[in-house]
């Protein structure tokens, strides 16, 4: 870092933060994962903030701030705009120090985050619903700043909630015997992965800092590859805690200097992580905490043999998304496949279908006439389940075969987002 860089966050502000957070936080474990160790022969740990007090990391850096404002600024109260987590930790702050608060997120926020922000900030805080986007919200959190004279908790781009976050790094790199050869860490803002690799660069520079976002928001590697911050026009909302048209300016600058590299990962393939995880490790843990270990993939041939920490960020998954992460994951890993198909008009056209087109092992998930009346002249939206991604080309293959007029909706992203 340039001289003037330090003042604006260095390794004793993370200090700081460290001693501070001891009255609130749990000192998270890092456990070592066996069934990924053995998957990507290296040494795989995961540092479990999914084991939070609230269940994600953004506890760290949301108390870390409100506990040094001034004895004024409390009596005012604070406001803050989050998709979810980083409002539970400022909700616990406010409860546990006793200062009001208004907490903006947007409607498309899981119904599970809202109540536990309610929960955690019981009589302290007023949840304010507004808007699709994380960026909707924070419009609105400005506004309440300028109206109530509160003072602004940013989810990332303000010094002590990154030197927070950077606590996580601290930790990480105490509990090791030796240093990380790598370090995984979840880009949205840009908060965590600038606090973690600012501690991690200071006391062990050969240690990788892999950045990871996911596809449809990836807005620090536009930034990168733009050499500013950018506003992506559209995102995917689906890993809502990691789904941010812009990233913060001062993360922005610590992470060009800090990170080793910025990943991208696909929604689908965190969904597949999402479900492995539960599946294969008994680890409930959301979108956002799920890309730093869906990202080993991408870095295979380099990690082997090595020693490699993915931060799980948090584990606030709502059970009724679980269908949605299922159904993206097949369709990531090319196991389902919607078709809209028109049956020729004749009589038994959907038992041959049934007999003769569908695999031995293919289901089907999903059929409906498009059509309420006079069905026989209209297309059939048709789901299919395979056993296995190579059973695809055959299906189609036979599909052509008996000339069977189709569209496959998984190449249409417009005709699929209406229909699926």
């Amino acid at each position: 870092m340039r001289e003037d860089e330090d003042r604006i966050l260095g390794m004793e502000d993370i200090v700081r933060a460290h001693h501070v957070l001891r009255e609130v936080i749990v000192r998270t474990p890092l456990q070592r994962d066996a069934v990924l160790s053995a998957k990507y022969e290296c040494d795989v740990y995961l540092k479990r903030e999914d084991l939070q007090i609230v269940r994600s990391f953004k506890i760290r850096g949301a108390y870390n701030m409100i506990r040094s404002l001034s004895p004024e600024d409390r009596e005012k109260g604070i406001v803050c705009a989050s998709a979810g987590n980083h409002a539970q930790g400022v909700a616990y702050s406010c409860k546990a120090l006793g200062i009001k608060g208004k907490v903006y997120m947007p409607s498309t926020t899981p119904s599970q985050k809202v109540k536990q922000v309610r929960r955690f900030g019981g009589e302290f805080v007023e949840v304010i619903l507004k808007g699709d986007t994380f960026d909707d919200a924070y419009d609105e959190a400005l506004q309440a700043c300028i109206d109530f004279g509160m003072t602004l908790i940013h989810p990332f781009d303000e010094p002590r909630i990154i030197a927070g976050n950077g606590t996580i790094g601290m930790e990480v790199m105490e509990s090791l015997d030796n240093p990380a050869d790598f370090i995984f860490v979840t880009i949205g803002g840009g908060g965590l992965a600038a606090g973690v690799s600012t501690y991690v660069k200071t006391v062990s520079p050969s240690t990788k800092v892999i950045g990871v976002e996911p596809l449809g928001a990836a807005s620090m590697s536009e930034a990168f590859k733009q050499g500013k911050v950018v506003t992506l026009d559209h995102i995917n909302k689906f890993v809502d805690g990691a789904a941010v048209k812009r990233v913060g300016g001062l993360t922005y600058d610590i992470c060009s200097r800090s990170l080793d590299d910025v990943v991208m990962v696909p929604e689908g393939k965190a969904c597949t992580t999402i479900l492995e995880l539960y599946n294969e490790n008994a680890i409930v843990v959301e979108p956002a905490g799920s890309l730093p270990i869906a990202a080993l993939d991408q870095y295979r041939d380099q990690i082997r043999g090595k020693t490699v920490v993915c931060i799980v960020s948090g584990g606030n998954n709502d059970i009724d998304r679980m269908q949605e992460i299922k159904e993206r994951s097949l369709i990531h890993e090319g196991l389902k496949h919607y078709f809209m198909v028109n049956f020729p008009q004749r009589a038994g056209a959907l038992r041959e279908f049934l007999a003769e087109v569908l695999g031995p092992e293919d289901d089907i998930t999903r059929f409906e006439y498009t059509k309420k009346h006079d069905k026989e002249n209209g297309p059939a939206l048709v789901g299919i389940e395979l056993s296995s991604k190579e059973s695809y080309a055959p299906l189609i293959e036979r599909m052509q075969q008996k000339g069977m007029d189709y569209t496959e909706i998984n190449k249409d992203m417009n005709l699929f987002n209406m229909l699926i």
